[in-house]
């Protein structure tokens, strides 16, 4: 992880008068691309142009990927002719630009704007401006005619709120991309409650998939009678208990009659010991691990938390596969190379702290081929992970800080905290599933809504998909 030698933002805004001013005279702000910053320059502006907005599109054109606004490197030449030189009093009379170069998420400009004539009588300035990425390469350039200000003006610097775009109900749109892909067969596991019994039928109704009952016959109908619930057309396996229900779900599983399973009202524990018997023949060489997927208003993107629920204390072998796991979800959802952000307390190692000590191992692992498929970044602070604000406030320059995908967080017990703080006060909405064994795991808690356990089978649907072209 590098950090930025670019001091925060003045908290005094001063500026330089006309008879301060003298030719050579320069100032500069850096500012790193975001996709907020393109979809709010969008939102602002109402250029909704797909080269900026749809990967898709975007990928087919000669740019090969999405880009900013030519405006945007604009807005930040203002930025620095408004605030820094000649700074509070400027008013703008005239601009010149020309777009060399695109510019692209995580690319950092330098932007300069640079005294270059002076014209007494009407204390008229010209400065040049350019724009010059992390590469050294100018991407805008051009010239700036300016009415300096004839006082001097010092103000503090407005505190402006972080701004963040609402995204839109994540489960309409889940269905609408998981749909088409038809139902899988699922194996739901010892339904033996009103909530897994409902939630497996209402994914069954939702089209996603085609439950196998596996558990005691008397029971489960009798848990359907007295809620109403129809077990018409649905397959039961009958067994004695939750033991053999587990077993019998995980031969199916081996015998390739389910492409997934459902965790009912049996333990967890009970469940994955079932799945890691090696007579089952559902292990891989990777460690189970736990994802949630959640979306929450305050964030513009659906993102992973992980492991929140299978791995309690896990070593840093066991955080690697964690990672693994957690991009290959990532990718079966469409995130073709996921950001993901190693937790910690702090962002910088600490000796004392192993969890940061952990992150950069992680992340040197990555560098070292050990795990692909993601760009990692860690120790970072979750803050530091999910806002590009506080980012920049600390000077950390990464491609994954401010907008992460993936959030590893160091034990189970910060994870599950995490993930239901998120939950209950975030207001974000979740999924759960298992990834480690040859078939999706769908993990879901008795507390959980419909919503919930609809999502959690929409995610196993995408997986069980990824893994027929992608075995694990």
């Amino acid at each position: 992880m590098t950090h930025s030698p670019t001091p925060p933002p003045p908290t005094l805004l001063r500026n330089r008068t006309y008879d301060e001013l003298a030719v050579g005279d320069s100032a500069q702000i850096e500012r790193q691309l975001s996709a907020e910053d393109i979809q709010l320059f969008a939102v602002m502006s109402g250029d909704v142009n797909p080269a900026h907005l749809d990967a898709e599109y975007a990928a087919s054109t000669q740019f090969h990927g999405v880009i900013a606004h030519g405006m945007w490197g604009a807005a930040l030449i203002s930025a620095v002719l408004g605030t820094r030189l000649p700074g509070p009093g400027t008013v703008y009379l005239g601009q010149t630009l020309k777009f060399h170069a695109p510019v692209r998420v995580g690319d950092r400009l330098t932007v300069r704007v640079t005294v270059t004539d002076k014209e007494p009588v009407h204390r008229r300035v010209t400065l040049a401006c350019t724009c010059v990425n992390q590469q050294g390469s100018t991407v805008i350039d051009g010239e700036a005619t300016v009415l300096a200000p004839q006082q001097r003006i010092e103000r503090p610097a407005a505190t402006l709120p972080e701004v963040r775009l609402l995204a839109a109900n994540g489960l309409p749109r889940l269905l609408q991309q998981v749909l088409p892909l038809g139902p899988i067969r699922v194996a739901v596991v010892h339904p033996c409650d009103v909530l897994s019994l409902g939630g497996a039928l209402d994914a069954r109704a939702a089209g996603l998939i085609e439950p196998v009952l596996v558990g005691p016959r008397a029971r489960i109908e009798a848990v359907a009678a007295e809620a109403g619930l129809s077990l018409q057309g649905v397959p039961l396996e009958d067994v004695p208990h939750s033991h053999a229900a587990a077993a019998r779900a995980a031969e199916l599983a081996a015998g390739g009659q389910v492409q997934a399973l459902m965790k009912g009202s049996l333990h967890t524990d009970e469940l994955m010991s079932a799945v890691l018997q090696p007579e089952a023949g559902l292990r891989t060489k990777r460690r189970l691990s736990h994802c949630f997927v959640m979306q929450t208003p305050a964030y513009p993107r659906p993102f992973i938390i992980t492991d929140a629920a299978i791995n309690i204390a896990p070593t840093l072998e066991h955080k690697a596969d964690i990672v693994r796991n957690a991009i290959t979800l990532a990718h079966a959802i469409g995130v073709a190379e996921p950001r993901v952000a190693i937790l910690a307390a702090v962002e910088t190692v600490n000796t004392a702290m192993p969890a940061t000590l952990d992150a950069a191992a992680l992340c040197k692992m990555a560098d070292r081929g050990q795990i692909t498929g993601g760009v990692l970044d860690g120790p970072l602070a979750f803050d530091n992970a999910v806002s590009v604000a506080a980012a920049r406030t600390k000077g950390i320059v990464s491609p994954v800080a401010g907008q992460a995908d993936v959030l590893v967080v160091p034990d189970l017990e910060s994870g599950n905290m995490l993930a239901k703080q998120l939950e209950y006060l975030g207001d974000a909405a979740s999924a759960g599933i298992v990834l480690g064994a040859r078939l999706p795991i769908v993990l879901t808690s008795r507390a959980d809504s419909r919503e919930t356990r609809i999502a959690s089978c929409a995610i196993a649907v995408l997986l069980a998909h990824h893994f027929r072209s992608n075995p694990p």
